[in-house]
């Protein structure tokens, strides 16, 4: 089996704030192959974002901190590299689909110079992004470039593209505005792709068809994405394998069918049974007692021991450490037995 593309170890995130230091990740491991889509879920303010976002280093430091783990990318640690290197993996290896379209596109410029800026910066370091040879003229590239802006409009549901190259983003709608985001995402053929939350501002016929094309360009391209999501559905549509994450830390994963099929942990039940489905009257669903545990102050062990129905004064000792269910599934629960 090839080595993973993006492999996170022990990652340990600190937010300095005006209370202190707040521990936002604590121990996440993740790896992602060329080929496979990762979804990353759990509810909100559980760290999914900031891991994301750790990948490519786009958290200012400070206040962000790393004081452990590792991020490899293509085997090199990105926690190590200077600006420059980050820059060069910025926007061509590894791209980001950021979640509000409102604050990420640039309301001074036109859509098409944003698109075309962006295939351009890729194409310096890698002239076949644009299908052109190494010493193409600065004019065969910007005309390269704009084709390539409209061919990604047209792939991600942009009617008339061309012309809507001409517009500011206030003049689209937010569902084009997200497209947009998408577009310049793909533009720049990375090799990981992370994805968060692309579809949240998409109706239900777009959000399928941007689904669909990121699952074609995953197999045409043998890209990886990591798909930060809070729907299940979405998950289970188009992913390979799964991470449930709570509180900073990775509960549950492996592959969807059969962690979104057979939950062992506690909070992947819980999370499932929360999911609305036809028949649950108002107020029926299942909901857990307690509530997210300040990051300021996190318990001592495991972080979601405090409202766990299955917790013992042990699961105050210490971290949990990963339990092998086979398959390559893992639970981060010590009593995983008695909860099967």
């Amino acid at each position: 089996m090839e080595p993973p593309l993006l492999a996170i170890e022990d990652l340990h995130l600190e937010l300095s704030t005006f209370e202190g230091r707040a521990r936002v990740l604590a121990g996440v491991n993740l790896a992602l192959r060329r080929g496979e889509i990762l979804g990353l879920v759990g509810e909100t303010g559980c760290g999914k974002t900031v891991t994301g976002l750790s990948i490519s280093r786009l958290l200012p430091s400070p206040p962000a901190a790393w004081p452990r783990g590792r991020i490899l990318f293509d085997g090199r640690d990105v926690l190590r590299l200077a600006e420059s290197e980050l820059r060069a993996l910025r926007g061509r290896r590894i791209a980001t689909i950021f979640q509000d379209p409102t604050t990420n596109l640039n309301p001074t410029f036109r859509i098409g110079t944003q698109l075309v800026d962006v295939a351009l910066a890729a194409a310096a370091r890698d002239p076949a992004v644009l299908g052109l040879p190494p010493g193409a003229s600065r004019r065969q590239r910007r005309r390269a470039a704009r084709a390539a802006a409209v061919a990604m409009l047209e792939r991600v549901g942009i009617a008339d593209p061309e012309a809507r190259l001409d517009a500011f983003p206030h003049q689209l709608s937010g569902g084009q505005r997200q497209r947009v985001l998408i577009a310049m995402a793909l533009i720049g053929r990375p090799d990981l792709l992370i994805a968060d939350e692309p579809t949240t501002a998409l109706d239900v016929q777009l959000q399928a068809q941007i689904l669909a094309l990121l699952a074609e360009l995953v197999a045409e391209r043998r890209m990886a994405v990591l798909l930060i999501t809070h729907n299940l559905a979405v998950v289970s549509q188009v992913c390979t394998e799964v991470a449930v994450m709570y509180a900073g830390t990775i509960v549950e994963r492996g592959p969807v069918a059969a962690v979104l099929g057979r939950p062992a942990h506690p909070y992947t039940r819980a999370l499932l049974a929360a999911v609305p489905v036809e028949g649950v009257p108002r107020g029926g669903l299942a909901s857990l007692p307690g509530s997210v545990p300040d990051l300021l102050r996190p318990p001592p062990g495991c972080r979601f021991a405090p409202r766990c129905p299955l917790a013992r004064p042990a699961c105050a000792a210490g971290p949990p450490r990963p339990v092998a269910l086979g398959g390559g599934r893992e639970v981060a629960c010590p009593r995983v037995g008695q909860a099967a």
